[in-house]
């Protein structure tokens, strides 16, 4: 029992054990997956950087974060719509993301694509929610970690039918837990 002279204790936190005791992973963790945002912007950035992960781990494209920030221009849609093969070449000389000509193609061309939908929907936010039940996030909170759902599958296979490379069905998934239209805490995270 507390009395009027002890000290508080701070509550326990408790996080999602998969971000381990890595510093840049436990921040992404806290203050940024399976949070909501309807920002085109962020909805374009993680689209490249999940389509840069593909094949390998989360924290090798969290640690080249603010390179790819630099290299692709903040993370400007309309000016990364714009890169020509002068950009191309330098991308792939760029140390300090992933020099993959496949990725590097892929991220210029569906920001063009990117930018149709938002023509087509509004915003690429619309888009994506559009597919979603009641057009809300689904907070699961159930501690299973799936890596694909009938909702990325079908995200996934209607933006493959649109021309996105990279952006198969698991990277689907990581984008929408990424972005909050999944929230995959588990239950006792103080993050949820």
């Amino acid at each position: 029992m507390q009395t009027a002279n002890s000290p508080m204790q701070p509550p326990e936190i408790k996080r999602c054990t998969w971000p381990g005791k890595d510093p840049l992973y436990l921040d992404y963790h806290d203050n940024e997956w399976g949070k909501v945002t309807h920002d085109d912007k962020i909805l374009f950035e993680f689209l490249v950087l999940e389509s840069a992960q593909a094949g390998l781990s989360w924290i090798t494209i969290l640690r080249r974060r603010e390179n790819y920030r630099k290299a692709f221009a903040d993370f400007d849609v309309e000016k990364v719509a714009a890169f020509d093969d002068s950009d191309v070449e330098r991308l792939l000389n760029d140390a300090g993301i992933i020099r993959n000509r496949l990725k590097i193609h892929a991220a210029i061309s569906n920001a063009r694509l990117f930018i149709d939908v938002q023509k087509e929907f509004g915003s690429f936010d619309k888009y994506l929610y559009s597919f979603m039940p009641d057009g809300k996030p689904i907070n699961n909170y159930d501690g299973t970690l799936p890596a694909s759902t009938p909702i990325s599958d079908a995200i996934s296979k209607d933006m493959k039918k649109r021309g996105f490379k990279f952006f198969g069905t698991t990277i689907c998934y990581a984008h929408m837990q990424a972005t909050g239209m999944v929230n995959d805490h588990l239950p006792d995270c103080s993050f949820k």
